[in-house]
């Protein structure tokens, strides 16, 4: 059960990066906060890393052409998931963009079965729709959000689409690279893919924005923060990923959409009415299906 454990503490990691991502996106643009999750994440993954490597001694890592494929298409399908995210976020709400996005949830179940042969129980696909039924629910707009919510919430399931495929890729990774010893290849793996984002994403941002750059280097403080929380919730994601099918692992995630919510509420002055609420309940009980299941 190790990996609901690393996935329940991946999920208010998250939503603290994703937060402080949120304020960065007017100077740097989408771009450029999205290279603030990997640059300054890279050297915080580095770390986690190390200290990983020195408590795992008989981890017997094996690179191939499949590892560094899976790798490659998931470090690319985060990154625009990434910058879909935090667009939607100012365009219809931290926590609806935030639920919206989970729509990765049902899509990596399908892909990990189609893709990857994954496994997955009779209870733990009810819990998975249930829990995609109270999300749809939870992030359906209302009435006086109708109105410029259309855009952010089509950005938030492009967002989701892209971060199925980018999960289930990084999964492949991990069982390529040393299935048996799931944390450290996926701290392993957080490191290879966010020096390829880093590396696309700096070489990207001079050509054609070098003012998002600029933007990055002088909001270092937050981004920082940003780095730090995302390096450990992307080594919590990976791990569990490697553990167990991508499908159940982003149904027990989806307790990030309740932590988003308040964080919303708090920084950002965003309330949920009593049917988004409702909402959050039928996905909550639909993660404890797929858990169990």
């Amino acid at each position: 059960m190790l990996w609901i454990l690393l996935t329940a503490a991946a999920a208010p990691l998250q939503v603290a990066r994703n937060a402080l991502q949120r304020g960065l996106v007017g100077d740097a643009g989408p771009w450029g906060a999205t290279l603030v999750r990997f640059l300054f994440g890279l050297p915080f993954s580095l770390l986690i890393f190390g200290a990983v490597a020195l408590a795992t001694p008989g981890a017997a890592p094996h690179l191939s052409a499949t590892y560094g494929e899976a790798v490659v298409v998931g470090a690319l399908a985060q990154m625009g998931a990434t910058a879909a995210l935090l667009v939607a976020m100012r365009r219809a709400g931290f926590a609806v963009a935030t639920v919206m996005q989970q729509s990765s949830l049902p899509l990596s179940a399908v892909f990990g079965w189609l893709a990857l042969g994954d496994r997955i129980g009779a209870q733990a696909w009810t819990g998975i729709a249930v829990t995609t039924l109270g999300l749809a629910i939870l992030s359906w707009p209302r009435r006086d959000q109708i109105r410029g919510a259309g855009l952010g919430s089509l950005l938030g399931l492009a967002s989701g689409a892209a971060f199925a495929v980018a999960l289930n890729a990084y999964r492949q990774a991990g069982l390529a690279l040393d299935p048996h010893h799931a944390i450290y290849s996926g701290t392993a793996s957080v490191c290879v893919a966010q020096a390829i984002q880093s590396t696309v994403l700096l070489t990207a941002l001079a050509i054609w924005r070098p003012g998002s750059l600029r933007a990055v280097a002088q909001s270092w403080k937050p981004s920082l923060g940003a780095g730090f929380f995302g390096a450990a919730a992307s080594a919590c994601w990976f791990a569990a990923l490697t553990l167990h099918a991508a499908g159940p692992v982003r149904a027990v995630g989806v307790i990030e959409a309740p932590i988003a919510a308040g964080v919303g509420r708090r920084l950002f002055k965003e309330t949920l009415s009593p049917r988004q609420l409702a909402g959050g309940v039928m996905a909550a009980l639909g993660v404890i299906a797929a858990a169990l299941g």
